[in-house]
């Protein structure tokens, strides 16, 4: 493991002190840099494509497994595989961070496609942080898939973070769900400069009282573009609601485009979508006690995001 793969870790996860407790396997340019396995929680390389089958067994309680992948330097396209099969009754936490580094003209890129297969009863709480270091002019760029299949009385719950630093990422996020099944995902993103942000959730409700709770929130810096698109299907009696708020500053720009389908007249869905710039009397107010026009800003936007 290099320097910059350790400096990246730090920054990804606040368990990392030099390893991790617990299961883990750390991805470096596209190779294994370190790997463990648990009673519990077993990892194994994949045969046919790059990347990783890890298996929770099931009844497996209070276990954390982590799956960070970092790119150190330009010239190098990551592509990476990784399937969860989270047993029966299990509850875990799975993080799952992505760093990219360049210090050259030269591209630095990953794409992680993650599929999660939640067995019934089962609880997953994924954590998942995006970030891009690095002076060189080479772009960054991350694009991760995530799909998600998940059975009856299971619930997966996704805190995804991407904080600048990232010249382009486009994320795709679709997910099935059985009866009685949660999907709830807290999404935080913020650009600047000329970067650019993509996100695509499409979520099909397909067991009786399965649920979906989406919030994206989300700050466009600088000349930054950002596209949030989602879609839920009702296709039974079921709970759906969808949310994106975006805070534009500069020249920022923001489309945001929810989409509702009801395939079933028991199906309760609802979208909000709100885009603006930050309020001003907020910035005085915040004045007043001593800080700032930028630091009132950045402690709005803080608290925004973490909100």
């Amino acid at each position: 493991m290099n320097d910059t793969t350790f400096s990246l870790l730090s920054i990804l996860s606040d368990d990392f002190n030099g390893t991790y407790n617990g299961a883990f396997n750390i991805r470096e340019n596209s190779q294994c840099a370190g790997r463990r396995s648990t009673e519990n929680i077993k990892i194994e390389s994949k045969t046919d494509e790059p990347g990783l089958d890890i298996y929770i067994k099931p009844g497996t309680k209070g276990e954390t497994v982590y799956i960070p992948a970092c790119v150190t330097h330009g010239n190098v396209d990551d592509l990476v595989y990784n399937d969860f099969h989270v047993g029966e009754g299990a509850d875990v936490v799975i993080v799952a961070g992505c760093g990219v580094h360049t210090d050259n003209d030269e591209e630095a890129k990953h794409n992680g496609i993650h599929r999660f297969f939640l067995a019934k009863g089962s609880h997953v709480l994924y954590k998942e942080k995006h970030i891009g270091t690095g002076n060189g002019t080479g772009a960054k760029k991350i694009d991760p898939v995530t799909d998600a299949y998940l059975e009856e009385d299971s619930v997966l719950e996704m805190d995804t973070v991407q904080i600048s630093g990232v010249d382009s990422t486009f994320r795709k996020t679709s997910a099935k769900l059985g009866a009685r099944a949660k999907l709830i995902i807290h999404e935080r993103i913020m650009t600047d400069g000329d970067e650019k942000a993509s996100t695509d959730f499409s979520v099909d409700l397909n067991g009786e009282d399965s649920g979906v709770d989406l919030i994206s929130r989300s700050v466009a810096k600088g000349s930054s573009h950002q596209e949030y698109h989602s879609r839920i299907s009702g296709n039974c009696r079921c709970t759906g609601h969808s949310e994106c708020d975006a805070i534009l500053v500069g020249n920022g720009t923001v489309n945001a485009a929810p989409e509702l389908f009801a395939g079933n007249i028991d199906a309760s869905l609802i979208h909000e979508a709100a885009i603006g710039k930050i309020a001003g009397e907020q910035i005085i107010k915040l004045r007043t006690l001593g800080l700032t026009q930028e630091k009132a800003e950045e402690k709005i936007i803080e608290g925004f995001l973490r909100g």
